[in-house]
C-alpha cells in the first residue's frame, strides 16, 4: 500500500485514542514495531482559536515517523484552516476523523456524527484535500447504524475527491465500542475503490491480525485497545505473520522495565507531576494478570511522583521476579 511516499506492506497501524495516543505512548508503540502511528484527536475549533493545549496534541519526536496528525470538527472553514495548521508540524500525512462516536462529538456534527450528513462529509473532506499538500486520510464506521451502512458509499466518495487512504471501524456509530465487528462489507468496499483500506476494530491478537488479512484483503490493520492492553502487540504481530508461530509471553522483568520507560517519557514530555497523573490509565494494561496487580496499581494510583513509583515497581521485581538480578536491564 502507498500513502504518498509512504510504501508499507500489510503495514500495522496504531489507533489514534483520545487520552491514550499522547507522544509518550506513541513512541513506545512505534519501539515495538508499530509501522505507523496517529496524534490524539485534534479539534479543528480549537486549533484555529489558538488553544495552546490543542496545538501542543500535534507536537511529535522525529523517531515517531511516520506519523499522521487526526483533525476533527463539523465546520468546514475551520477543518480546512485546522488542516493548514497540522500541515506546519510537517507530519507525514493529515487525517480526518469521520469515526468518533462519543456523543459530545458526533451529535454535534463531527466524527461519526458525518455519517448522517454525506455530502457535508464529502465537502469536509474535498476541502481539506484542497487546503493542503500532504497526502490526507480519513477514518470512519460502517454507517449511522444498521439500518443507513454507507461504506461502499463512502468509500466511493473519499476516493473521489482524493483521500489517499481510508480507515474503516468495523461497527457503526449506534454501536460505540460494543457489540460484533462486521468485516464482512471489506471485500465489498476493496472491490469499489483502489485507494489503501485499513482494517480496525477487535483486533487484540496476532491471531486476530492475521484473520482480517486474509479474510478480508485488507491493506493494514489498526490496533486501538489491543494496544493500550498489550503495547507489545505490534511485534507480537509481525512476528506471527512473518513466521507463523507466536513470540514467548511478555515476562514481568518485560513489563516492569516497560513501564518505567513510559514513565520517564511522560515525565520528560508533561513535567512530574501530569506525567505521572497522566500515565495511571496505562497501569492496568502494563501489569494485567500479575500477581497481586490490583494492590500495587492501588498504591501506584496514590503517586504523584516518579520515585516512589520506582521504588515500588523495584520491590515488585523483587518478590515476583524468578530471577531479580536481571532486573536492573533497561527495556
Amino acid at each position: 500500500m502507498k500513502i504518498g511516499s509512504l510504501t508499507l506492506d500489510r503495514g500495522l497501524f496504531l489507533a489514534p485514542m483520545e487520552d491514550v495516543t499522547d507522544l509518550p505512548f506513541r513512541v513506545l508503540c512505534k519501539r515495538l514495531g508499530a509501522d505507523v502511528v496517529y496524534t490524539e484527536f485534534v479539534n479543528s475549533d480549537g486549533l484555529v482559536r489558538g488553544s495552546a493545549k490543542t496545538k501542543f496534541k500535534m507536537v511529535f519526536w522525529e523517531e515517531e515517523r511516520p506519523i499522521g496528525i487526526q483533525i476533527y470538527g463539523g465546520d468546514v472553514s475551520s477543518m480546512a484552516g485546522a488542516a493548514q495548521l497540522a500541515e506546519s508540524f510537517q507530519p507525514d500525512f493529515i487525517d480526518i476523523n469521520c469515526g468518533c462516536w462519543v456523543k459530545d462529538v458526533a451529535m454535534r456534527g463531527a466524527g461519526a456524527g458525518l455519517l448522517r450528513d454525506l455530502p457535508k462529509m464529502e465537502n469536509i473532506a474535498s476541502t481539506v484535500v484542497n487546503a493542503v499538500k500532504l497526502p490526507v486520510t480519513l477514518k470512519t464506521r460502517l454507517g449511522w447504524d444498521s439500518r443507513s451502512i454507507a461504506i461502499v458509499d463512502v468509500a466511493r466518495m473519499c476516493e473521489g475527491v482524493g483521500i489517499k487512504a481510508l480507515a474503516i471501524h468495523c461497527r457503526t456509530r449506534e454501536q460505540g465500542h460494543k457489540g460484533p465487528v462486521d468485516y464482512g462489507w471489506i471485500p465489498k468496499v476493496k472491490e469499489a475503490v483502489s485507494i489503501p483500506i485499513i482494517v480496525n476494530g477487535d483486533i487484540v491478537t496476532p491471531q486476530n491480525a492475521k484473520w482480517v488479512f486474509d479474510k478480508t484483503g485488507c491493506d493494514a490493520i489498526m490496533i486501538g485497545r489491543g494496544a493500550v492492553m498489550n503495547p507489545w502487540i505490534f511485534r507480537q504481530t509481525r512476528h506471527f505473520l512473518t513466521n507463523g508461530n507466536l513470540m514467548p509471553e511478555t515476562t514481568i522483568e518485560e513489563r516492569v522495565n516497560l513501564l518505567r520507560e513510559h514513565l520517564r517519557l511522560s515525565v520528560e514530555f508533561k513535567g512530574e507531576r501530569s506525567g505521572v497523573i497522566e500515565l495511571r490509565k496505562h497501569y492496568a494494561g502494563f501489569l494485567r494478570g500479575l500477581p497481586n496487580v490490583s494492590k500495587i496499581r492501588a498504591e501506584l494510583m496514590q503517586f504523584v511522583e516518579s520515585a516512589p513509583i520506582l521504588e515500588h515497581l523495584e520491590h515488585f521485581l523483587e518478590l515476583y521476579s524468578p530471577d531479580p538480578a536481571t532486573t536492573t536491564s533497561a527495556t
